[in-house]
């Protein structure tokens, strides 16, 4: 058992792949557990889950710096980010980085034939290049290796008239950034955020269009009474694009993202990037500032799980991932498996 930040995780030594699965607290476990024990018993009730689908969606709206009215729900990125490419005017041009995640780039390449160009380029690029574009799709951090994409320059951009993007599934949770000026900022749960997975959001400017393609029933401005029949009666602000809840995996959220957006947010950043930071220079590589760190090297990935550390692969490279609950201790057994001779 550890402590992280006042919270106990069962997260066993040497697990640095949250990145790819993050680790509920014992609270939020519990929380789901007990809701599933409900379930079980047939004391489920649809009405009560409303009240942890508010509460995940006021903590993504604290965490992300907006007021809760503009954030809408879903079970995956890739269906949040499909409505703004769906509204996308024909031939809008959109600028992505080379190798982005594909849940990000998809659903504009997706529109290719009412004649939306998608143009890749090198991540470093992505800021200098963003004004010559009516819209940018990007991850805060890279999902492949954890590079940063400039967001000071996105912004400029978008004062300029481009519209930004942001999918923020690999930072928000440890990175101390405001993207509350980005039109749209989208995060799945099941990673930085610990909550389970089947539960994403996405905070909206009103003035960036999406198209509600999945309204159903939870879209209504009254839920609970336009159930059947027309005319649809959508809910006047960003819940017009809700789709109906994963209920369980909001039990879970329920508890993981109001404790995290009242989290010191500096102090989890420099937590989890100093672990990160420090892993990388007994490797012999430059500080970057995330908490993931992809290691090039031949036979890392099998070196790193003989001795009891789990990362993931990814582009070539074992990816670690540094988080709250992970500690020095985690850091040295990725060391010693990796210089052990």
């Amino acid at each position: 058992m550890r402590v992280a930040f006042g919270e106990e995780f069962d997260v066993p030594d040497g697990y640095l792949n949250t990145a790819s699965i993050g680790i509920p607290s014992v609270a939020a476990g519990e929380a789901v557990a007990g809701a599933i024990a409900g379930w079980r018993a047939g004391a489920g009730r649809a009405g009560a889950f409303d009240e942890p689908v508010a509460r995940a969606r006021a903590g993504f709206a604290d965490l992300v710096g907006v007021g809760v009215d503009r954030v809408a729900i879903g079970s995956a990125v890739s269906a949040l980010v499909g409505l703004v490419a769906a509204a996308v005017p024909d031939h809008a041009r959109v600028l992505v980085a080379g190798g982005e995640f594909t849940s990000v780039t998809w659903p504009f390449a997706a529109q290719a034939g009412r004649g939306v160009e998608v143009t890749e380029v090198d991540l470093g690029q992505v800021g200098q290049r963003a004004g010559d574009f009516d819209l940018v799709a990007v991850s805060t951090v890279q999902s492949a290796d954890g590079r940063l994409v400039d967001l000071d320059a996105l912004r400029a951009a978008r004062a300029s008239g481009t519209r930004v993007v942001l999918d923020a599934t690999q930072s928000l949770g440890w990175l101390d950034a405001d993207l509350s000026w980005a039109d749209a900022v989208v995060a799945a749960g099941y990673k930085w955020l610990l909550s389970p997975r089947g539960v994403a959001w996405m905070a909206i400017r009103p003035e960036l269009a999406a198209v509600p393609a999945a309204a159903g029933w939870y879209a209504s401005a009254d839920r609970w009474a336009d159930v059947y029949g027309l005319p649809m009666t959508l809910a006047p602000d960003a819940r017009a694009l809700d789709t109906s809840p994963a209920w369980y995996c909001h039990v879970g959220a329920a508890a993981a993202l109001p404790w995290l957006a009242g989290l010191d947010r500096a102090a989890v950043h420099a937590h989890c990037v100093g672990l990160a930071d420090t892993f990388r220079a007994g490797s012999g590589m430059e500080p970057a500032g995330s908490a993931i760190v992809s290691v090039r090297r031949e036979g890392a990935g099998e070196r790193l799980a003989a001795a009891g550390v789990v990362s993931a692969a990814r582009a070539g490279g074992a990816r670690l991932a540094f988080h709250l609950y992970n500690t020095e201790d985690d850091v040295a057994r990725a060391l010693d498996a990796l210089t052990a001779r």
